[in-house]
Formats: C-alpha cells, sequence, structure tokens
C-alpha cells in the first residue's frame, strides 16, 4: 500500500497537508464541546448565573459543531479529489504496462485478471483512500487527544474505560484473524467470476449452438457461488463488531453513570457539583475515544481488501516486460525488406519441449515466402518471431540486416504490415479501422483509404454499406461477415504502406476467386514489397517465390511448388490431398 501512496504527485501530497489542517481543526472543535457542556451544566447549577451566560456558552457550542461540519466536507472534498486523481492515473499506468506487455506476460497474468487489477482493484484503492484520510488520521488524532483530556479526572472511570478498549481491541484482532485470509481470497474469486463470465459472452454462439446453456450456467454459478460464500463470511464477521462496539459504548456509557452516582453520592457537598461535571465531561471523552476505534475498525474492514488490491496492481507494475527496447531505427542500406532467420529455435516460457528447432531461411527484397505444413507445425509461431511478439530462444531473425533485438520497437513496427489470424476490428468506421495506428509518416489520406480497400476487394461491398468508408463498425466488427472483416484488416495492413507483410492464415476466411484475385492485385500495386504468407491452402502458396514446409517445428523442404512436389513427401501429400493431378501440374 505504501508503494502505492508514493505515487502521489506534490500537487495531492499539498492536498494532504491541507487536509491534514482540516482533521486537526475539526478534532479540536468535537473536542471543545463537551468543554463548553460541562460550562453549561455548572451554570446551570450555580445559583445566581445569568442567562446569557448559558445562551453565550450554547452559542460557542453551535459555532463549533457548525466549524466541525464545514471542516468535515473540506476533507470529504479533497480525500475524494486525492483519491479520484490517484485510481485516474493507475488506471493510466496499469493501462500504458499492459500495452507494454509481450503476450508472455499476458499469458501470465491472464486477461481477465488484468481486467479485474484495472477496475474492481483500483476502485478498492480508491475507496481506501477516500475514506483513510477521514479516518485513519483522524481516529489516532482522535484518540490521543480525548485521552489527554479525561487523564486525571477518575481513577475508576479511566480504567472502566481501558476495560472496555481491552475487550474491543481483542474482539477486532480476533475477526482479523479469521476474516482477514477470506479477503485476500476474494479478489482471486472475482477473477474467476470474470473469467467465467467473459468465456461466455465470447463463446456464446457456440454455447446456443451446443445447447451448453445450462453447462454455463453451472460453471458460473460455481464460481458465484464461491464468491458470494467467501462475501458472506467476511460479512458475517464484520457484522459482529458494529453491535457488539454499540453495546460496548452504551456499556461504557452506563457504567460512567453508574460509578458517577456513587462517587457523587458519597462526596461532600462541596464537590458534587464538580464531580458531576466531571463525569458530563469524561462521559463526552470517552465516547470520543471509544469513536476514534470505531472509525480504525472501519478502516480495518476495508485495508485487508485494499491491501490485496494493492499488492496485485504493484505486481503488473513492477512486472518488467520481457521484449525491451534496442536502439536501431533504420536497417542497412541496400537491404530494405530482406528478412533472414539463421539457425533460430524457440519454445514458448515455461514449456520443456522446443516449438521450433534450427529453422534457417533468407527472404529478398520483393519475393514472396510461403509456411505451410500440418496444424500445430510452428507456421504461426514462426512469423510472430518477426514482429517480436516473442523473441527468439536461440539463434537471430535478422529484417533489414539488423537483428530485431536491436530495433526500437516502434520503427520496427513501421516497417511491418501485419494481418493476423483472427481479425480484429474496432469500433468506428470502415476509414477509422482501415487507416488504423501510426506508421511513422502522414496520416492516410481518404484516396489512400479507397485504394487499399480496393487492393484488398472490398470496395465492392464497403460501397454498398451506409455512409460507405465513413459506415459504422461495431465492436469486433460484429456488422460484419467473416471474409469482409478479412478483407478489412488486409486493407489495413495495405494502406499501413509497409515494406514487410506479414499474413497468418489471413486468407482462409476467402472464397477461391477473391483469393486469387486479391493476391494478384496485391502483387502488382505493392510490388518490390516482401511477403509472408502462412497458409493451409496450395492454391493461395503455389506461385510463391518460395515455399517452407515445416513439420513438428523443423523445415523438411524449402522450394518453389514445382521443386517441392518433386522432393518433399510432406509437401506432396498436402498438395495431392487438396487439387488433382491436372491442377498440381497447371
Amino acid at each position: 500500500m505504501l508503494k502505492i501512496l508514493k505515487r502521489l504527485n506534490a500537487k495531492e501530497w499539498a492536498q494532504v497537508g491541507i487536509s491534514l489542517i482540516f482533521i486537526v481543526l475539526q478534532v479540536w472543535l468535537d473536542l471543545k464541546l463537551p468543554d463548553y457542556m460541562s460550562e453549561i451544566t455548572q451554570l446551570t447549577q450555580t445559583p445566581g448565573s445569568a442567562l446569557g451566560e448559558i445562551w453565550t456558552a450554547g452559542g460557542k457550542m453551535l459555532l463549533c459543531a457548525l466549524g466541525s461540519l464545514a471542516s468535515a466536507i473540506a476533507v470529504g472534498f479533497l480525500a475524494s479529489r486525492i483519491a479520484a486523481s490517484l485510481s485516474r492515473r493507475l488506471r493510466s499506468m496499469l493501462f500504458n504496462q499492459v500495452d507494454s506487455f509481450s503476450m508472455e506476460e499476458i499469458n501470465r497474468f491472464s486477461t481477465a485478471s488484468l481486467i479485474t487489477r484495472s477496475t474492481n482493484d483500483v476502485t478498492q484503492i480508491q475507496m481506501l483512500v477516500t475514506l483513510g484520510l477521514q479516518m485513519i488520521v483522524k481516529a489516532p488524532i482522535m484518540a490521543v487527544w480525548a485521552v489527554t483530556k479525561i487523564a486525571g479526572k477518575g481513577m475508576e472511570w479511566t480504567i472502566t474505560t481501558g476495560i472496555t478498549l481491552a475487550l474491543l481491541m481483542g474482539l477486532i484482532a480476533l475477526v482479523m484473524i479469521f476474516v482477514m485470509p477470506k479477503f485476500r481470497k476474494m479478489q482471486v474469486l472475482t477473477d474467476n467470476l470474470n473469467r467465467v463470465t467473459r468465456e461466455n459472452l465470447t463463446g456464446l454462439r457456440v454455447v446456443h449452438a451446443y445447447n451448453a446453456e445450462g453447462y454455463q450456467e453451472e460453471k458460473f454459478e460455481k464460481a458465484n457461488q464461491e464468491l458470494t460464500a467467501t462475501h458472506l463470511f467476511t460479512s458475517r464477521g464484520m457484522a459482529i463488531l458494529m453491535p457488539v462496539m454499540t453495546t460496548m459504548m452504551s456499556g461504557l456509557s452506563l457504567a460512567i453513570d453508574w460509578i458517577g452516582a456513587y462517587l457523587i453520592n458519597a462526596a461532600a457537598m462541596t464537590e458534587k457539583l464538580t464531580l458531576f461535571s466531571n463525569m458530563v465531561v469524561f462521559s463526552s471523552y470517552a465516547m470520543q475515544v471509544i469513536m476514534a476505534f470505531v472509525m480504525m475498525v472501519m478502516i480495518f474492514i476495508m485495508l485487508p481488501r485494499a491491501a490485496v488490491s494493492a499488492r496485485r496492481i504493484n505486481e503488473v507494475l513492477d512486472t518488467e516486460p520481457t521484449i525491451r527496447d534496442g536502439h536501431a531505427t533504420e536497417g542497412k542500406p541496400g537491404m530494405e525488406g530482406e528478412i533472414a532467420f539463421r539457425h533460430v529455435s524457440f519454445r514458448y516460457p515455461g514449456a520443456a519441449d522446443y516449438v521450433l528447432h534450427d529453422v534457417s531461411f533468407q527472404v529478398h527484397q520483393g519475393e514472396t515466402v510461403a509456411f505451410i505444413g500440418s496444424t500445430g507445425s510452428g507456421k504461426s509461431t514462426l512469423i510472430n518471431l518477426v514482429p517480436r511478439f516473442f523473441d527468439v530462444t536461440e539463434g537471430e531473425v535478422l529484417v533489414d540486416g539488423v537483428n530485431v533485438k536491436d530495433y526500437k520497437e516502434e520503427a520496427l513496427y513501421n516497417k511491418i504490415g501485419y494481418v493476423p489470424q483472427k481479425a480484429v476490428l474496432f469500433k468506428g468506421t470502415v476509414a477509422s479501422n482501415v487507416g488504423y495506428g501510426d506508421n511513422g509518416r502522414e496520416e492516410p489520406t481518404e484516396e489512400d483509404i479507397r485504394t487499399a480497400v480496393r487492393i484488398a476487394q472490398g470496395a465492392d461491398f464497403v460501397e454498398k454499406m451506409e455512409g460507405q468508408y465513413h459506415a459504422d463498425i461495431s465492436q469486433g466488427g460484429t456488422n460484419v461477415s467473416g471474409g469482409q472483416k478479412q478483407r478489412l484488416a488486409i486493407a489495413r495492413a495495405v494502406c499501413r504502406k509497409p515494406e514487410i507483410y506479414i499474413f497468418d492464415d489471413s486468407f482462409s476466411a476467402l472464397d477461391y476467386k477473391t483469393d486469387r484475385i486479391l493476391r494478384s492485385v496485391l502483387k502488382q500495386e505493392t510490388a518490390g514489397v516482401t511477403s509472408m504468407i502462412v497458409a493451409q491452402r496450395i492454391g493461395t502458396i503455389m506461385d510463391a517465390d518460395q515455399i517452407i514446409v515445416l513439420d513438428e517445428g523443423r523445415v523438411v523442404g524449402k522450394g518453389t511448388h514445382r521443386e517441392l512436389l518433386d522432393t518433399c513427401d510432406v509437401y506432396r501429400e498436402i498438395a495431392m490431398s487438396q487439387l488433382s493431378e491436372e491442377e498440381l501440374v497447371s
């Protein structure tokens, strides 16, 4: 929690300082009230006292109460501003940190957990800071100040107050021992509920198609029940505190009056008024001491969960991305668009086996290299090493003659037009999706966007949409078909005008005719651009300058279509399973 508070800036610390002044003022005003109450008590019991003196003391009490109210409002306002400002900055820091993560860090935390940490955990911190300034600081000041006020006003009353506080502290300790572990567990269970809910919403079509609503409901109910049971346990544990504390406060007040009655009855006539006045003052101050501990209990209720949230937030913020920026911004002169893999081997973090084994090849500017192989052979993994979604375990990947690890990430990405296996569209318009991102040059014009869409064979359906290039695209592109979504994703890469295209099985959602026309137009319109294509269909890659065949992470064939038909059994098997003899040799 202290690490989180260190992230407060100078302006917020200044507001904390002002809040402390108001808190001290509020406590002082609250503790002045019993003094005026004692004065009024003495005036009403003293013969010959003027009514004006009582009114004057009452007016001072009213001013103290109003001043205390104004101070409380000021503290609440400042505390809310500080908490809101800190939580806003924490959310931004978390978002920016997650944005810098590689897939290794994303997989380590899980998407569901990162969402919870950026929302629910930050809210817990915000609530603690808001109430903490008002209670954590105020409670000790009030308790200590009140104790100094009642010191020496009656040993019997002091002992009674001390016994009450000891019982109260014992109760709080017992509750914390049993409840604290459950608070730690609650955030993990919230992650789990978030994961199950997100999984169900993402796969809703599959759930309906397989009549799995009952199964999903059971999964959700289990996660929901675990979280609810934990909430109930902690709520019941904390629910014991308030009634017991109220009973203790009432019991202490009764004990003070009862002891006071015996003391006053046994005292001489001249001391009775003083004892009665002391009893009234002591009772008020004792209630202030108990109230201070009640406020601290309120913080104890929130502190465990907020502490867990702070630890989870710090885990994300303190995580160093495994993929770090280099310093290079440009490749070697005359090697633009060239890619080389030199004895590359790769295994995923924490995995025992390698996914890729000693892969080596080279692609020259303007060439098209294609990768094919059975499912799980490592095709997508291989091309994901070029934009550094993961770093190689052994060997090196060169782009424009420079190791990708030496590039600044921004400079490397500016060279690449990437189309993922699963097309991703963002909420906005056709134009905002096609012209998405920053390529280190001027923003694309509307003509650039239209050209990119035309090359990607998307003009026919885009120009039929309401608003055409300014037509709305819903989140995830749910208002366009899979093939249309894929073509817009390809148009986005084309609009970037990169040195290298990376197509990760990006043509699979297209029909054969559109696939063929798109690749033909792409080759004509973007001559000189290097292309890396992962494909399942032989028809998509037959015309590639170089085809690399992968089998269980190893290169088992390399060459053109005709060469591989003669030299590579794996390629021949794949080809014959998809095409006829006539098509293979045509």
